[in-house]
């Protein structure tokens, strides 16, 4: 049975795959592979950030997210791990692999700091948190979820 064991800092999991002697750790199974563990995390998880160690582009997607009222589930990855994130989109937009930090709302890869910036700045990203249920409401918003404009 391999062992899965958790450092946490500054809100980020820090998953390590190793089996550290003695260690207090949560248990997984050893069949499960790293890409199906992947999926497990995103499916279970509205708004997930996949990062490496120290990523401060993940440090400003988890501000951003904060600003709105979102805090999101951040896993760090070591490379080996990275590389099996799912692979992009058919719509041709860049693998998250490449990506890293990349940010998974409501189990759909919205890509890296930039696609959620843009995503933001266009006025779509508050409806999305809402629609997946990371947001009771949205300010700024009808009950269509139509950002309101003042004239």
């Amino acid at each position: 049975m391999q062992r899965l064991s958790r450092r946490c800092s500054n809100d980020v999991v820090r998953l390590d795959l190793t089996t550290p002697p003695n260690s207090s750790s949560l248990s997984i199974d050893g069949a499960e592979s790293t890409e199906t563990r992947i999926q497990r995390l995103i499916s279970e998880h509205p708004v997930i950030i996949f990062s490496r160690s120290s990523c401060c582009m993940c440090h400003v997607m988890k501000k951003l997210l904060a600003t709105i009222g979102v805090h999101p589930t951040v896993i760090e990855l070591d490379d080996h791990e990275i590389s099996a994130l799912p692979p992009a989109a058919e719509d041709g937009s860049p693998s998250p692999s490449s990506l890293a930090p990349a940010v998974f709302i409501g189990g759909t890869c919205v890509g890296g700091l930039e696609s959620l910036v843009a995503l933001h700045l266009s006025g779509h990203l508050v409806p999305k948190l809402v629609e997946v249920g990371v947001l009771a409401f949205s300010p700024g918003y009808d009950n269509n979820n139509n950002p309101i404009i003042s004239s």
